[in-house]
């Protein structure tokens, strides 16, 4: 056996199992009981980020927190998947445009069982699958290599057209960053999408407002980006990309009218560590020892 194909992920039962339990509890809990459930599994997957890039010294901290909530909800409430069967014909499917945030979707996918969480620490080793961007070849549950900005929405767009052109039900979600939203790719996709009237096709925008090296607006204005999704025929909303009530709504809502469906996140890059939180050097940075020590004390 090669050292590559010692690495080969598969489903772990046991995680899927706790998974499965949580989606059903929360399918029956109060608003209330659903946002803890949801926080815990978030705070899990943060905590498990910090994990990974100490250890690896290298990732992208920042935009990782920042989308954690958006991938929690999404796969403990919005998407039909089964960790136990990533290629499925009929299931939903999710990409992750903002690839280099691969730490944050590796540990979702892990704690629903895609594979064991104990790969986890072979984030950025050599040989290893959980490389800095994901690729599908390597990670169950990966729909499509992304890391180069702007690929992930035509892509959501194509397996969008694909799944209505076979008469399928699911639904196509695709996360993009808002520094992202600078390359012209997006857009013409985001036309192209209106022009097929891919109802089945929800871009979430994790609005940070920060990109590698500066605010998004001292970059690019993107604003009013409410108003240039719709010029585009699409359904918008903005909610706050932390709030899972408003997360769970938008993700599970019908988008309707043979419009795709926007929805603007508004989210805090770094959320939940006070140090990280809306600095522009954590795009890319690795904590200190001391400062995974407080990261990790904050994150409960």
């Amino acid at each position: 056996m090669t050292e590559q194909s010692a690495h080969q992920l598969r489903t772990a039962p046991a995680q899927r199992a706790e998974w499965l339990a949580a989606r059903q509890a929360i399918a029956v809990a109060d608003p209330s009981e659903r946002d803890q459930i949801l926080h815990r599994w978030a705070t899990r997957t943060r905590r498990s980020v910090v994990s990974m890039i100490d250890a690896a010294r290298q990732g992208h901290i920042g935009g990782d927190f920042s989308v954690t909530d958006i991938l929690t909800t999404a796969y403990l409430v919005a998407l039909d998947v089964d960790p136990a069967q990533p290629r499925a014909e009929h299931r939903d499917r999710f990409i992750l445009s903002k690839g280099h945030c691969a730490a944050a979707l590796y540990s979702t996918l892990a704690f629903a069982g895609f594979f064991d969480p104990g790969e986890l620490s072979t984030f950025m080793k050599p040989l290893s699958p959980l490389n800095g961007h994901p690729n599908r070849n390597k990670v169950p549950g990966v729909e499509t290599n992304t890391g180069p900005l702007g690929h992930g929405v035509p892509v959501a767009v194509g397996a969008a057209i694909g799944a209505k052109l076979k008469g399928e039900s699911g639904r196509v979600i695709v996360v993009t960053g808002d520094g992202e939203l600078q390359e012209g790719s997006n857009w013409e996709a985001f036309m192209t999408a209106a022009q097929y009237g891919l109802d089945n096709l929800t871009v979430v925008v994790d609005r940070n407002r920060l990109q590698q090296g500066a605010r998004t607006e001292e970059t690019n204005h993107l604003d009013p980006l409410d108003d240039k999704f719709a010029a585009f025929g699409w359904n918008v909303e903005q909610i706050d990309g932390h709030h899972y009530g408003q997360l769970a709504d938008a993700l599970t809502r019908p988008s309707g009218g043979g419009r795709p469906h926007a929805v603007i996140a508004n989210t805090v890059k770094g959320k939940g560590v006070s140090f990280i939180e809306d600095r522009v050097e954590w795009h890319h940075k690795v904590p200190s020892a001391e400062q995974v020590k407080q990261a990790l004390e904050e994150l409960v």
